[in-house]
């Protein structure tokens, strides 16, 4: 996957608006999702500061609950999923320490979406972790590419 195509999927996968009740809608599909593929996933949905959804599926540990806060922190502090940045700093071979950011509070594995709404920009971020990083990436891609009904 190239870098193009990261950003141009965080520019199309925006939300009209998006509260509680989007965020326990699209927290669901995931768990469905996730359910399917009996994937040991930790889902979570999140803003700066409030956790709007949480949870665990079988198989997943506690690590992958930190690997999600790590993420999502990326996201929150870039504006951009944790694996487009990345893929951005591997091309550089930069590491997260080249930009002064801590690997303790931040991670660049994919796994991480922002959540942006059309006229306001990112509010949070969708998080996956539990699986290789592109398909926790792919897994939050598929479901909001469903949900908004958008061609990549």
């Amino acid at each position: 996957m190239d870098l193009d195509l990261l950003a141009r999927q965080e520019e199309a996968l925006v939300f009209d608006s998006f509260d509680e009740n989007t965020a326990w809608k699209v927290g669901a599909i995931l768990v469905e999702v996730a359910r399917a593929r009996n994937a040991p996933v930790v889902v979570n949905i999140r803003t700066p500061n409030r956790t709007l959804f949480h949870a665990a599926l079988p198989g997943a540990v506690p690590a992958n609950d930190e690997w999600a806060r790590r993420k999502s922190n990326l996201v929150l502090r870039e504006h951009q999923s944790s694996r487009r940045f990345g893929m951005a700093l591997q091309t550089k071979n930069k590491t997260l320490a080249d930009h002064g950011i801590d690997f303790a509070d931040y991670a660049d594995h994919g796994g991480s979406f922002p959540l942006r709404v059309k006229n306001v920009g990112v509010i949070g971020a969708i998080t996956v972790s539990g699986l290789a990083s592109h398909e926790d990436h792919d897994m939050i891609v598929g479901v909001l590419v469903e949900l908004l009904g958008v061609r990549l």
